[in-house]
């Protein structure tokens, strides 16, 4: 099997595990998995991707436009993945809207960051000290493409991290696929930690 089909393949089964998690509401979200220095796969826009097709992803180069000629279109947000990939050495990224996600983004978009102390998900993100502190950063939800992943980049700054968008989403990558799904689980555990805590405090 060529690297192509490999990574391919890689990025469906991926896309597979969180639509079972119902996490590509109307078809939001998109992924993308390096191919080499200079090309990436990334979803096309628009697709269902509760489905699996042939037309679900489209190679981009650095830059996020098409490498191949096609009729399909890379989802709205690959500047975004082209900032990871230009930044750092991660092979995967993944941008996902949730309920959850989006309710955190609003509650903590003015503090500019969500902060987790003493939850054993946050060794997701090799935080393995028992006072470690996980930050995630809240940006602004620039209409701009360009503008937002100007945002967006200002806090990369390792092979792994994750950023959330005020009432948008959040984008996470890593250094593989397995990674960079590791890292959004264990996001998106916390994040709906934290919503069911502040329902049962009364503080939502």
């Amino acid at each position: 099997m060529s690297e192509f089909n490999k990574k391919w393949n890689e990025l469906a089964y991926i896309k597979d595990e969180l639509a079972v998690r119902d996490w590509f509401m109307g078809t939001s979200g998109n992924l993308s998995i390096r191919l080499n220095d200079n090309h990436f796969l990334v979803t096309a826009s628009g697709k269902d991707k509760r489905k699996r097709t042939s037309e679900d992803f489209l190679l981009v180069d650095q830059e996020g436009k098409p490498a191949e000629t096609t009729f399909l279109k890379p989802s709205a947000e690959t500047l975004l993945h082209c900032e990871v990939y230009r930044q750092t050495e991660a092979g995967c990224s993944l941008h996902v809207h949730t309920i959850a996600n989006n309710v955190i983004s609003e509650l903590y978009g003015d503090a500019g960051e969500i902060r987790f102390q003493h939850q054993e998900l946050i060794k997701a993100f090799d935080m393995w000290g028992e006072d470690d502190i996980l930050s995630i950063p809240i940006i602004k939800n620039f209409a701009d493409i360009p503008k937002l992943a100007a945002a967006f980049g200002e806090h990369i700054n390792s092979d792994k991290g994750a950023v959330l968008i005020r009432n948008h989403g959040i984008t996470v990558w890593g250094r593989t696929g397995f990674e960079a799904k590791k890292l959004l689980e264990a996001c998106e555990f916390l994040f709906q930690y934290k919503v069911t805590l502040l329902t049962i405090k009364g503080g939502l």
